[in-house]
């Protein structure tokens, strides 16, 4: 039995006398910064705003000069997600967001095959009563994703308003993410871009792949910062354009430069390491997942509009299979 959300804030707005007459969803959205046009829609769906003792259920009536209307937002309801306590590593946390170094093997988000124990259980717990709702739910608000095996930055919103202007700042590709990835090979250029649609692989239906009909448009920028193990692998740098499922494996093996430890997009990997390590007294460094770090995270916060950077370390079994490498 799920538990019916109880009446929270009442907001009163008078339209004025010379108001244009619009939609009465866009008008109340304009002046309530904290509820998406969305959100508004669907609270006078549910027959949450009145006007002159009179019940408006059609989000699409035109606002009346000099009326007065009521909109009453509920208490936002429990998500329905078990709250489980996880170690996590807090980079940043304030009233309208909070950032973590996500480490690999954590699903981001309940899924099938992952239905709990993931990072949204564990900020529901971790947060409790400051996740103030998203689209009336009190959960947080995922705006990125990171693979389970990809470490790194991620940012999650903890109100409606930090939710909006997350997704909008994503949406205008203004937000900075770079990426730390060990590759097979040596990229030729040493810099570049790589474009290419991205959907799902009409051979696998488990992986993606680059397609030349449908999928949707990326972009990734990579660099190329150092040359390992007499140039057989390379550590990159990428940036992206877009944030498309699993887009820099994918990018990166099209070019026939797949992470190392890509179970996904590579194959003999292992062998190919104990290859570079022959004659050596020791063998290379358990990777027990694909390469790749999400090493930096810039935006704008939602709220103050301050501009907020973090950067993180690369993960231990990354920085001990690079040691190793370079010895090479």
């Amino acid at each position: 039995m799920t538990a019916e959300p109880t009446e929270g804030p009442r907001h009163r707005l008078v339209a004025g006398q010379d108001e244009p007459g619009e939609r009465v969803d866009r008008w109340l959205a304009a002046r309530l910064p904290d509820l998406s046009r969305s959100r508004v829609k669907a609270l006078i769906e549910a027959g949450c705003l009145t006007s002159e003792r009179r019940t408006i259920d059609e989000a699409s009536e035109r606002v009346k000069p000099g009326a007065a209307y009521v909109l009453t937002v509920p208490e936002a309801a429990p998500a329905g997600l078990a709250a489980q306590a996880l170690d996590l590593d807090v980079v940043f946390e304030d009233e309208a967001l909070i950032v973590i170094d996500k480490p690999a093997g954590l699903v981001v988000h309940p899924a099938p095959g992952n239905p709990d124990r993931t990072l949204v259980n564990a900020l529901i717990a971790h947060c409790g009563e400051s996740l103030v709702g998203i689209g009336g739910e009190r959960r947080p608000g995922i705006v990125h994703r990171l693979d389970k095996d990809t470490s790194g930055l991620i940012v999650a919103a903890k109100t409606e308003a930090a939710h909006q202007g997350l997704v909008a700042q994503f949406a205008a590709r203004s937000i900075e993410r770079s990426y730390l990835a060990l590759v097979w090979g040596r990229p030729r250029p040493e810099a570049g871009t790589i474009t290419g649609n991205i959907g799902r692989s009409p051979r696998n239906r488990k992986k993606m792949a680059v397609v030349r009909r449908g999928g949707k448009p990326a972009t990734t920028r990579y660099k190329t910062l150092r040359h390992l193990a007499g140039d057989r692998v390379s550590l990159i740098e990428c940036r992206l354009e877009t944030g498309r499922t699993h887009q820099i494996r994918v990018h990166l093996a099209s070019r026939g430069h797949p992470l190392l430890g890509d179970p996904l997009y590579g194959r003999g990997d292992r062998q190919r390491l104990m290859a570079l390590a022959a004659g050596r007294e020791s063998a290379p460094p358990p990777l027990a997942r694909q390469a790749l770090h999400a090493r930096s995270l810039g935006f704008a916060h939602p709220t103050s509009r301050e501009t907020l950077r973090f950067e993180s370390k690369i993960p231990r079994d990354m920085k001990d299979l690079l040691d190793y490498l370079e010895d090479i």
